[in-house]
């Protein structure tokens, strides 16, 4: 097992405010076959591996783990397109979240517009409730039409009644929440995924989003796995195809235009491990079903969970500017876990990354960045790194010998970039 020395990574403008990439540590076989991770400042690196290992048709695809949000595998996965009816997930949340903030009630009712009806209902000729023009509905069963028959008047109800219109709720609801969510690159023109220009997703971000979902709302998740739901006497039966086809799946949502293809966000637990995938862009709708599900089964036929860092292990240290010590340690209150082949063929690194020096005082629990970890050349999973202890403000002359220290290093790299 080979270490390397502590390294930095740096970048940035004229602020003195750095980004400073610390390798944490790294694993090689060790990682497969139970070694330990080397902390704080190491770097173990292991056997290159061919990456991906699974040979998949999809345009566009993800597959993570939910609990550590490892990616097992990924393709062209940051490419923006049609999220058709996956969109739905986004209403739905933004749903969820009100409800739990106590803005609106699951008892609240909202009346079904001729704009709903004729753009999303029976009218329409797409996925519907077939909610009765001038009809009130529940913001229950709303969610029941939306998410079990995929119904475009349901979610077009919902948007009106919380906000007026569906571009207020696409920009003002959708929009926002989605910022919130880290899902920076995604973009709404309307509640349902209906075709316009406006409406683009990423399949990361679709991923992250149901991972969201599935951790923050455990009771209103359980509508996914419904397999069927009855409105004005008409049964419709739940479109997601993973549901009766492959063991422990349980969500989530199907989306097709001619725009994005079919496509798919799945997920399913088999062995107290959940996965997710999201395949789109696909031509055929057996070939969503065959491609998610051939997915899911390589994930949990080839990977397991390994903890590379314990529970408040000392991962490294941040620098810190002005302040009583010249570092901090950093450590996770909660273990740092990623999904490995369990050949043992991975090729895992550790860094952590964050914008620094830190100012000082520095208090025990502050968040300071993250610790990624690389399977080859992507991002397999990130989690947030905190200072374990509290460091107070330096001495006067410890203050100035710092601001010197970091104007000396601002004056090297101004010099590097204009070479």
């Amino acid at each position: 097992m080979a270490l390397t020395s502590l390294s930095f990574r740096q970048s940035g403008g004229m602020t003195g405010r750095l980004l400073r990439c610390l390798i944490a540590g790294l694993v090689l076989a060790a990682v497969a076959w139970g070694g330990m991770l080397q902390a704080a400042n190491q770097s173990v690196q292991g056997a290159r591996k061919e990456e991906g290992g699974f040979d998949g048709d999809a345009p566009t695809a993800i597959l993570t783990e939910a609990s550590s949000g490892s990616v097992l595998f990924e393709k062209n996965a940051d490419e923006l397109r049609a999220p058709s009816s996956m969109m739905k997930l986004m209403t739905a949340e933004v749903v969820f979240h009100a409800v739990k903030q106590g803005d609106i009630k699951l008892t609240d009712e909202y009346r079904i517009s001729e704009n709903a009806w004729r753009r999303g209902g029976a009218p329409a000729g797409g996925s519907t409730m077939f909610a009765a023009l001038n009809s009130k509905v529940s913001v229950d069963d709303l969610l029941h039409g939306a998410i079990i028959q995929s119904g475009n008047d349901s979610c077009i109800a919902l948007a009106e009644g919380m906000a007026g219109n569906e571009r207020i709720f696409a920009a003002d609801f959708l929009t926002k929440r989605a910022r919130e969510l880290g899902l920076s690159r995604s973009t709404f023109a309307n509640s349902n995924g209906l075709p316009d220009p406006g409406n683009k997703m990423t399949v990361r971000e679709l991923s992250i989003l149901a991972r969201y979902i599935i951790q923050t709302y455990p009771d209103f998740y359980k509508l996914f796995g419904e397999k069927e739901f009855t409105w004005n006497k008409i049964r419709q039966q739940n479109r997601n195809p993973l549901l009766n086809a492959l063991e422990g799946a349980d969500g989530l949502k199907t989306g097709y235009t001619k725009e994005g293809g079919y496509g798919m966000v799945g997920s399913a637990v088999q062995n107290g491990t959940r996965l997710i995938v999201v395949v789109n862009g696909l031509e055929d709708p057996e070939d969503r079903a065959t491609e998610a599900k051939k997915m899911l089964e390589w994930g949990f036929r080839n990977f397991e969970t390994r903890i590379l860092f314990e529970a408040n292990q000392t991962l490294g240290y941040a620098r810190v500017f002005g302040g009583e010590s010249r570092s901090v340690k950093l450590s996770s209150p909660e273990p740092v876990k990623v999904m490995v082949q369990k050949s043992g063929g991975d090729r895992l690194i550790a860094r952590i990354v964050y914008s620094g020096p830190v100012r000082a005082p520095v208090e025990a629990g502050q968040r300071i960045g993250v610790v990624k970890v690389w399977r080859g050349a992507r991002v397999a999973m990130e989690t947030p790194v905190y200072a374990a202890e509290s460091i107070g403000t330096g001495s006067t002359m410890r203050r100035a010998i710092d601001g010197v220290s970091e104007l000396v290093i601002g004056v090297f790299r101004a010099g590097a970039e204009k070479l």
